[in-house]
């Protein structure tokens, strides 16, 4: 799927009247300065593009020979550093580490995978896929095979690798649309057993107005969601993935606001994906899954991290 890239509904846009070298002089007070000024820290680096966060980061270095990044793991802590660290970093190096995350160490954190490869654009794949040889001089998709195993490792291979092969055929009529749509429905609840590979190969390979399309015909004619009849018929990892493609065809804001929500329900919150979904898609679509996550939970997700930050 290419699901599209919009910069319209981000909530951080560029900075008018900036300049690189005022901003690095204050951010350089705030930190060297007795006691670390957190709100000149939260003040320039939120209300700055990525890309003029770069421009600050060049004219930080220059003019102490160190880099912001470095300064700010010196001089702050926790989930306050890490957030900062990823305001600073590049989009595509920023899903690149969170790649190197979920793969490190002794088991995979499978859901960061889900979440990178179901939601990104593949323009996005393929700067991740970049920056990751950039940093470590190997394939991305070669590391990804001896992490994963299985339908879940060949949906994962195939997403990443689509960026190469992928050209729109967008769907002329509805009728089009059939033959899909009944592959599906025959590999799954029509006939005893799940042909699991024809819905992967489906759901990786067709554009997004197909998809929406499909999701339409699919349910019209076996009276079932497709996401239902994955939910029936599968289970595990690749059920997960191949739900959350589902969702991100339907709509990329509303998936990543579920998974906002979700992050923040249990007991603790998981501050890595809070830090994950708000920096990456702030100048994407923050606008809309605000919107959404209004729609699906009533509550706003402002108040929700207020509420769970004083907790």
């Amino acid at each position: 799927p290419c699901f599209t890239k919009s910069t319209a509904r981000g909530t951080i846009k560029e900075k008018p009247g900036f300049n690189a070298g005022e901003d690095a002089a204050a951010l350089r007070k705030a930190i060297e300065g007795i006691g670390t000024t957190e709100k000149t820290l939260i003040d320039i680096l939120t209300q700055r593009s990525n890309a003029q966060r770069q421009l600050i980061c060049k004219a930080y270095q220059d003019a102490t020979g160190r880099t912001l990044c470095d300064a700010l793991e010196g001089d702050t802590h926790g989930h306050f550093e890490d957030i900062l660290v990823a305001l600073i970093t590049p989009h595509p190096k920023f899903d690149c580490q969170e790649f190197i995350q979920a793969i490190k160490g002794a088991g995979t954190n499978e859901s960061i995978l889900i979440e990178l490869f179901a939601s990104r654009s593949n323009h996005q794949i393929k700067a991740m896929c970049d920056a990751y040889l950039a940093e470590t001089g190997r394939a991305l998709i070669h590391d990804l095979k001896s992490e994963v195993s299985g339908d879940f490792e060949k949906t994962l291979l195939i997403l990443a690798e689509v960026h190469l092969t992928f050209s729109p055929k967008f769907f002329k009529t509805s009728s089009s649309i059939f033959p899909t749509v009944q592959i599906l429905y025959e590999a799954g609840e029509k006939n005893w057993g799940t042909e699991e590979s024809k819905f992967i190969d489906i759901l990786c390979h067709r554009s997004v107005p197909q998809l929406r399309q499909t999701l339409v015909e699919y349910k019209s004619l076996s009276g079932k969601t497709l996401q239902e009849s994955i939910e029936r018929e599968m289970s595990g990892r690749l059920e997960e993935i191949l739900v959350a493609i589902v969702k991100c065809v339907k709509s990329v804001p509303a998936y990543l606001a579920e998974r906002l929500y979700k992050s923040m329900k249990g007991a603790s919150t998981t501050e890595s994906t809070l830090t994950r979904i708000i920096v990456s898609r702030s100048e994407v679509d923050l606008q809309d899954i605000k919107a959404e996550y209004k729609k699906l939970f009533g509550t706003s997700l402002y108040s929700d991290i207020e509420v769970r930050s004083i907790k």
